[in-house]
């Protein structure tokens, strides 16, 4: 499959690497934003078109698939561009940092008849798959509760400081915690969707308007819930997912240095519905998991969407990532309104 990568930053060097590894991946051509990322990126892939205006990309006949690395506020617009260039698209996370934006992706996808995943790589971590395999065996029966706690240092900068621009990164919300958001509804699916969403924040600069330290619960008809929390004034990267279901639960652990650590540690002990209980104490077995890094994650991410994109499917789908969107959003009306928000989709 013949690629096209829009935005050569910290992370798009990432993407273009793993592209460039993939078994059927190609890297046709390069679009950034300056001309210093040009130079690095004709530096490292001599041969590969380089250009400073992405629609010079999208006029490549040859290229079949467009991978978007760029901040949050540009994904509606060069993602809508991209899918009406006859393109398919691997859209980096969030969506885009509004209803109106996804909804215009979902239109373009449909009017083009190219394909779009939104990249929510939690989805091929290993010990996340896991979980979700337990679930839909009924392993752990029907889910009743999630617990996702992060603990980690600072958002990078990002290129011309946008992470830290509530214009361009939209939300921090936006950022990290839909990434759980995601897992959430990703465990949860047999639930059908959330109800309601109340948010708590705190911030060391409150001028910015952005979230440092950010808790939400996520309530479900059946009365079910599942709790968020993330603080961003922290230090080092350790992430915790606790899953209870009727007759089992899970608990995963990632820690490292950086989230972009090669060698964090990793761990995933469960308890399912074929352990036995022995004098009142829940036994549990520890899954065998190797290092899950970051840059794992994105190169079985890649493979995986060259593989789906041949079959016609859509991992993450246009109307899965738009919920995800949607709650984030949720989430952000909590805050500003101090009480629980109804979720409308």
């Amino acid at each position: 499959m013949k690629f096209g990568l829009i935005g050569f930053g910290a992370w798009g060097k990432h993407h273009a690497k793993a592209i460039s590894q993939a078994p059927d991946g190609e890297l046709v051509a390069i679009a950034t934003s300056n001309e210093k990322t040009a130079e690095e990126a004709r530096a490292h892939y001599p041969g590969i078109a380089v250009h400073d205006d992405y629609r010079e990309l999208l006029a490549h006949r040859e290229i079949e698939t467009v991978d978007v690395v760029v901040p949050n506020h540009l994904h509606g617009k060069i993602g809508v561009d991209v899918l009406d260039a006859g393109k398919n698209l691997l859209l980096e996370k969030p969506m885009a940092t509004s209803r109106e934006d996804c909804d215009a992706l979902i239109a373009a996808r449909d009017r083009s008849g190219r394909l779009m995943s939104v990249a929510h790589d939690y989805r091929t971590s290993q010990q996340y798959v896991h979980i979700k395999e337990l679930i839909e065996a009924g392993d752990l029966g029907q889910p009743t509760y999630v617990n996702i706690n992060l603990f980690r240092n600072p958002f990078r900068l990002g290129s011309q400081g946008w992470r830290f621009s509530p214009e361009m990164v939209g939300s921090w919300i936006l950022e990290e915690p839909v990434h759980f958001f995601d897992l959430v509804l990703w465990y949860m699916e047999p639930l059908g969707d959330p109800v309601s969403i109340i948010a708590a924040s705190s911030s060391s600069d409150e001028t910015l308007g952005l979230h440092e330290n950010l808790s939400c619960i996520i309530r479900y008809a059946s009365g079910a819930f599942a709790v968020i929390s993330q603080s961003l004034a922290g230090f080092q990267h350790f992430t915790q997912v606790q899953v209870v279901g009727t007759e089992g639960s899970a608990r995963s652990v990632w820690s490292g240095q950086m989230d972009r650590d090669p060698t964090p540690k990793v761990g995933l002990d469960v308890r399912t519905r074929h352990l036995k209980f022995e004098r009142g104490v829940n036994e549990c077995e520890s899954v065998p998991l190797s290092a899950d890094s970051e840059g794992f994650k994105l190169q079985s991410q890649i493979n995986r969407i060259i593989k789906a994109f041949e079959l016609g499917h859509e991992p993450t789908p246009g109307e899965e990532a738009r919920k995800r969107v949607v709650i984030c959003l949720a989430a952000e009306q909590s805050l500003k309104e101090g009480q629980e928000v109804q979720l409308v989709f």
